[in-house]
């Protein structure tokens, strides 16, 4: 109050100009966020309009030639293109006789308005209340995570209707006033999807009889109305091909994700099948609509819907990629007493539901069931087993707080950058970590893999190119020992098995056993030391963009021998034994070094005994010596790799500040001072 009397403003206005200050950042957050969505749909047109000509939408071939999706004299499903319902037929073959042009930008277009209609109703139905905040940015948050998403993409082609279901069951929950009117726009969402009868016992076991009653008439009414234009389709589609199962493609392929594909992805087949498939479906429909009832009644009736929608995707015969946008709506539920576990749930649903599977978990056979079920498995945890907070949980609204180092005070004066990402004290939730880990090592190898300089005659010429600048350079300084160091280790056989195995196998066991060991004894130096591996790595990836680099062993004429994988055929322009599954010319920086530098120089900064910290430098001295000997790397190279490493530790010190201190740490410091002479 004093400094306010001083200043000659009254006390109010440090107030209302905090306000309005936080008021102009959330304007510009939100404009962001819808800027981020107008790209992405911009994105989305680009995608479709780039396609082959006889492939796009706007090609009437596409629908209705001998070989389309819609059929205006024949069947809908002689060719088992279309999966839709005769509803869905009878609704879109007037379509057909529209001009070639209109009806392809139509669709696209009307695509994108349903996302974006679909993203206003979802950011309508959150729980109420909700902040001010997060009902301005509810909005293009959903819309752009919809856009992402794996269903909104396979939405755009070939006459996918599975937004249109999800739009009108929310219209019906949220929008529209009156049991019955909401009841039938989901009658008519379930004759465009019958698994979406599911709820209809959900709006009975909540009191909303007549909605329950008016949907089961509305689609009885439709398929009736369907089935009277078009017999013959109906009774293919309801009867010969059992409510569509077979239509768009096998029962067991990939995309189906139901419990029915499953079954038949495990082997499966005949009555053991079916009656399988009919025992798990009985107790999941119970399991997943009991919980919906308890959820709606509670309050969240948008996660009661999402529960119903999961349960819907494992229950039905065949479940395609456009209709699985029911496990995005889930992550609206909340999970987990602490802080630190409520992301959990939501970043492992977004990640699932718009990266590719095998993005998510390794390339390993015990793991090709996981992988390869990946999303039903998703759609079976937010029906049945996810344990969603209630609303009457003292935890829903205030979870268990995460606790906080102390900040270490910086020599410069505007360190931390980021001041928001503050050192946590305690470990972070396992799950989320082994996931985001592994979704960033297979971006990291996806980048590499792309990243300039591949196996084309171009890339490579431009790679040897670079290889005689850093011989040259090399040369100059007097320590291109490449070709001496490897002609030496090859005459010791003993010697080159030893740098063989510590080349193919140190590279990732040692930094993985170093985030193990830290994430267990030392969670807050694990935090500071992953942020600086991260960053690394992030720039070694724009080396290896900017700079292809071939190293000594793909080098014509320069006489290394590849021990490690093999003679190299220098005449053929794709040589090198691993081209097809990696960048041969991600080079500069060596990433090798680079990371056994880094574990080399926690190790030595953490680690409480001299000899634990000099057996830690170890690991990089063999680790260089190593890719010298088999001829995978220039002596630069490891240079450019501490360079990376270091340019790693700074970025971290930039944007978080000094390393954190535990309160060990502090109090150890504290009896140092106290015991210095003549204090």
């Amino acid at each position: 109050m004093a400094n306010a009397e001083h200043s000659g403003r009254p006390a109010g206005a440090f107030g209302a100009t905090a306000v309005g200050t936080a008021r102009a950042r959330l304007r510009a957050a939100r404009l962001g966020l819808w800027l981020v969505a107008a790209i992405l749909a911009v994105r989305q047109v680009a995608v479709v309009l780039s396609t082959p000509r006889g492939e796009r939408l706007t090609n009437l071939e596409t629908w209705v030639g001998d070989n389309g999706v819609l059929r205006v004299k024949d069947s809908l499903y002689d060719s088992t293109q279309f999966t839709g319902t005769p509803v869905v037929g009878l609704v879109l073959k007037p379509l057909t006789r529209s001009a070639e042009q209109a009806l392809g930008w139509g669709w696209t277009f009307g695509t994108l308005l349903l996302v974006v209609a679909l993203g206003l109703v979802v950011a309508g139905a959150l729980p109420k209340p909700v902040t001010w905040r997060a009902s301005i940015l509810a909005a293009p948050v959903a819309i752009s995570l919809l856009m992402l998403s794996l269903p909104v993409r396979n939405a755009f082609w070939l006459g996918q209707t599975g937004i249109i279901p999800v739009l009108l069951v929310l219209a019906g929950c949220f929008t529209v006033r009156g049991e019955r009117a909401g009841g039938v726009l989901i009658g008519v969402a379930a004759a465009l999807q019958p698994t979406v009868l599911l709820f209809t016992p959900l709006l009975w076991f909540t009191g909303r009889r007549r909605a329950a009653l008016s949907t089961g008439a509305t689609f009885a009414a439709c398929t009736a109305l369907a089935w009277a234009a078009m017999p013959h389709d109906s009774y293919t589609y309801w009867v010969h091909h059992m409510a569509g199962v077979g239509l768009g493609g096998p029962a067991d392929d990939l995309a189906n994700q139901s419990l029915h594909g499953a079954l038949l992805r495990l082997g499966l087949s005949g009555p053991l099948e079916i009656g399988l498939y009919f025992a798990l479906g009985a107790a999941v429909v119970v399991l997943g609509l009991r919980r919906a009832v308890r959820y709606a009644r509670d309050g969240q009736l948008l996660l009661a819907v999402a529960v119903t929608g999961c349960t819907a995707i494992a229950v039905s015969p065949t479940t395609w990629q456009h209709q699985l946008l029911w496990v995005l709506l889930a992550i609206v539920g909340r999970a987990g007493k602490r802080a630190s576990d409520r992301y959990v749930w939501p970043v492992a649903v977004v990640i699932i539901m718009t990266l590719p599977a095998k993005m998510v978990l390794p390339n390993m056979s015990a793991l090709y069931t996981l992988r390869d079920n990946v999303v039903l498995l998703a759609a079976l945890a937010a029906a049945t087993a996810v344990p969603f907070l209630s609303r009457t949980s003292p935890y829903y609204r205030a979870p268990i707080p995460t606790e906080y180092a102390a900040p270490v005070p910086a020599r410069f004066q505007r360190i931390p950058l980021l001041p928001f990402l503050r050192r946590v004290l305690t470990r972070p939730n396992l799950l989320l970590e082994l996931l985001l880990i592994r979704v960033t090592y297979a971006a990291y190898q996806r980048v590499r893999l792309a990243a300039t300089g591949g196996s084309n005659s171009a890339g490579r010429a431009t790679a040897e190119h670079h290889g005689d600048q850093i011989l040259s350079i090399e040369r100059f300084m007097h320590i291109d020992i490449e070709h001496w160091a490897n002609h030496a280790v090859v005459k010791v056989d003993w010697l080159r098995n030893y740098f063989d195995f510590y080349y193919s196998s140190f590279h990732f066991v040692v930094p993985l056993s170093v985030l193990a060991v830290l994430y267990w004894r030392r969670p807050v130096d694990y935090r500071w030391a992953r942020a600086s591996l991260g960053l690394t790595t992030l720039l070694a990836l724009v080396g290896f963009w900017l700079y292809p680099l071939a190293p000594p062993r793909l080098m014509p004429g320069l006489g290394i021998i590849d021990t490690v994988h093999g003679v190299q055929d220098f005449s053929k322009p794709d040589y090198g034994t691993l081209t097809a599954l990696t960048n041969q010319y991600a080079a500069m920086p060596s990433l090798h070094f680079g990371w056994s530098l880094w574990c080399g120089l926690v190790i030595a900064i953490i680690a409480p005994r001299w000899w634990m910290k000099g057996l830690g430098l170890l690991h990089p001295f063999f680790t260089l010596t190593a890719i010298v000997v088999t001829g995978n790397h220039w002596i630069l190279d490891a240079v450019g790799g501490a360079a990376a490493v270091g340019a790693g530790f700074g970025l971290a010190y930039v944007f978080q500040g000094p390393r954190a201190r535990t309160v060990k740490e502090v109090a150890v410091g504290e009896e140092r001072e106290l015991v210095k002479p003549g204090a």
